[in-house]
């Protein structure tokens, strides 16, 4: 048999009238290419009106082996083949194909599968629309039929040959119509987890891909491509977010920032602008930060708006959707009969008030990298903007804190969005801690009960506040704030916490602002005269287990100022009359005041230069410093110890 199949025109001599079933069957296993050929003409009519049975045995008659060759003749890649005879090879080849792939068996068959490369390269090449057209609805039965077939298009050079032309098929077209649809399945059939670096490859191709659609295009196509970013891009930990990070590319950047400021800009419905403000999330995860204030260099049919001006576009448009989030949901809330749609809605408006707090959570960061000169967000941004976006923020934060109160007025104090508005007052307030002052002295109580709803405790409310914290502990004010309601001895009780899961991938910067937090307390409020109750000798045994067995000069040191500061609260005595405290821990407590005396310190760490000397002005260094001098032992425990190492 002859590598090219005959010219179609063998099989007009064929009779007219159609061949009953087995004469076509007949056909198809022939051993020329010309009986092949007239059996398939007649196929594409079974194809059509035939039941499964009937196209799984046509297929199986023809075979994928014929099939492909004559796919690879039509485009050429076959030698001997007539150039006249290509686009008649390239027609029947994808009606039969699209006829037999009608039946979820033959589309899902391996050998049909295999042809996705083939058909994407007809794609790419055929300047006919209904070859085109037919090619994408082929490719979108194969996609639908099996995940084998959807990942195949992830395939190196597919994606591309598919998409990079699809700005450029007519408005409103079926091809264009059916391109969006392919796209819309590959998006919800492809599993990107495990993925291999060359299918991640075929990802970005699509991600790419539809950034120009998104950003070019001025129809619901540009709301279909925005849907399909966001699915794509808000996977979280997604192994596409470290493929679209090696693109050498910046234009999908500039692309989606295009289509960003499109959407903000114009009159759409909510809906699409809190999509459009969730790809800024995304982008912003995935890139950083910096990526909102970003300049880059974008083509000349690219009209990207100034860096200053999209980023207040995002971020008041951000601030309009939280303030009728904040408005709907205390409506809902509090005010509305309960059933089962209200549920409904407050669950929806709660995931959407989540991704902006996210997104302005993250502008928050790149504001104060901006306002601290750190990296090259600095020199995009200018102060008249930096000053816009802080008074911004502080209005949102406001609204954010009258919700808490709302929230505390009603005596609500479980549920995640509360959880999220905590988290987001916390960012805010560990960048400007003195911001909303008042409100934040009559709240404080209260948000350090906020529990997430399905959460036993308000641990996460406390680890949101521990950075404004560590910062007005400083000043005496700030203390009292925190005595008022004994809300001391809950951050003693966090930090307890968070010692115990210390194995759990709790965030040891938290620790230490828990520590520091204590510190500034205990430092500014030695005469107000603190009483010594269990959570102190709690934290004590807590600081003993934490420095068990570290060798970090930080953690040391730091363990050992805070555990100085408590022991000048108490005695000895009173520390071994408590039921839960034995002379082993005193005795381990002893040694890690011992073992920080002599930890090195770098010259220009100023904090731990004045954690130790808080220890060295401890009463029990004191005392052993006046037993060294006078040449006698001490009494006490930790003395001894001192005396013994020193």
């Amino acid at each position: 048999m002859d590598s090219t199949p005959a010219p179609a025109a063998a099989a007009a001599e064929t009779p007219t009238t159609a061949p009953a079933f087995e004469d076509c069957l007949r056909l198809l296993r022939g051993e020329r290419d010309e009986q092949k050929l007239a059996g398939l003409l007649v196929a594409a009519n079974l194809c059509r009106a035939g039941d499964a049975a009937s196209v799984v045995e046509v297929y199986r008659a023809v075979g994928p082996r014929f099939l492909r060759r004559l796919l690879n003749t039509g485009l050429g890649k076959v030698e001997g083949g007539k150039e006249e005879d290509r686009e008649a090879y390239l027609r029947l080849s994808v009606t039969v194909l699209s006829g037999l792939a009608r039946f979820p068996e033959v589309a899902a068959d391996e050998g049909v599968v295999s042809t996705v490369p083939l058909i994407a390269e007809i794609v790419s090449k055929s300047s006919d629309l209904a070859i085109t057209e037919e090619c994408f609805e082929l490719l979108s039965l194969i996609a639908i039929a099996s995940d084998g077939g959807a990942h195949t298009f992830c395939e190196p050079g597919v994606m591309d040959m598919l998409f990079l032309q699809i700005s450029n098929f007519p408005d409103g077209s079926r091809c264009l119509e059916l391109a969006i649809h392919l796209m819309q399945l590959l998006v919800h059939k492809i599993r990107i987890d495990n993925m291999t670096v060359e299918k991640l490859q075929g990802m970005t191709s699509m991600v790419t891909s539809l950034a120009r659609l998104f950003a070019v295009l001025h129809t619901t196509v540009k709301f279909e491509a925005l849907h399909m970013l966001t699915a794509l891009l808000s996977q979280k930990e997604s192994p596409l977010h470290d493929a679209l990070r090696s693109v050498p590319s910046m234009i999908w950047k500039c692309q989606i920032r295009v289509g960003i400021t499109a959407v903000l800009q114009n009159r759409v419905v909510s809906s699409e602008k809190l999509q459009a403000l969730l790809l800024a999330e995304c982008m912003m995860s995935i890139l950083g930060e910096n990526w909102l204030s970003e300049e880059y260099k974008v083509p000349d049919d690219q009209n990207m708006m100034p860096v200053d001006k999209f980023v207040l576009l995002v971020l008041e448009s951000a601030r309009i959707e939280v303030s009728v989030l904040l408005n709907e949901l205390a409506y809902l809330k509090y005010e509305s009969s309960k059933n089962s749609q209200r549920d409904d809605a407050i669950s929806q408006k709660e995931r959407n008030l989540a991704i902006l707090f996210s997104l302005i959570e993250r502008i928050i960061k790149m504001i104060s990298n901006a306002s601290s000169g750190e990296g090259a967000v600095c020199q995009t941004i200018r102060e008249s903007t930096i000053m816009k976006a802080i008074t911004g923020l502080n209005e949102t934060v406001g609204l954010v804190l009258d919700f808490l109160q709302d929230a505390k007025d009603h005596g609500q104090r479980k549920g995640d969005d509360l959880l999220a508005a905590v988290r987001i007052v916390g960012s805010y307030l560990a960048e400007a801690p003195y911001a909303c002052k008042e409100k934040i002295r009559h709240l404080l109580e209260f948000i350090f009960s906020v529990e997430g709803q399905d959460e036993s405790s308000s641990f996460h409310s406390i680890c949101f506040m521990l950075p404004m914290l560590s910062q007005i502990t400083m000043e005496a004010d700030g203390c009292r704030i925190l005595a008022s309601f004994g809300g001391y001895k809950m951050v003693i009780d966090c930090l307890i916490k968070m010692i115990e899961q210390n194995g759990m991938m709790i965030d040891t910067g938290n620790m230490f602002l828990a520590c520091d937090t204590i510190i500034n307390f205990l430092s500014n409020m030695k005469n107000a005269h603190i009483q010594m109750g269990s959570c102190f000798v709690g934290l004590l045994k807590a600081l003993v287990s934490w420095t068990g067995t570290a060798d970090d000069s930080s953690v040391i040191i730091t363990a050992s100022c805070l555990c100085t500061l408590v022991l000048d609260l108490t005695t000895e005595e009173f520390l071994l009359s408590s039921s839960d405290f034995d002379s082993k821990t005193l005795e381990k407590l002893s040694k890690l005041i011992a073992r920080s005396l002599h930890q090195g310190i770098p010259d220009d760490d100023i904090e731990q230069s004045n954690q130790k000397q808080i220890i060295l002005s401890g009463k029990y260094y004191t005392l052993f410093n006046i037993n060294w001098k006078k040449e006698k032992k001490s009494s006490h425990l930790i003395c001894y110890r001192l005396q013994e190492v020193v």
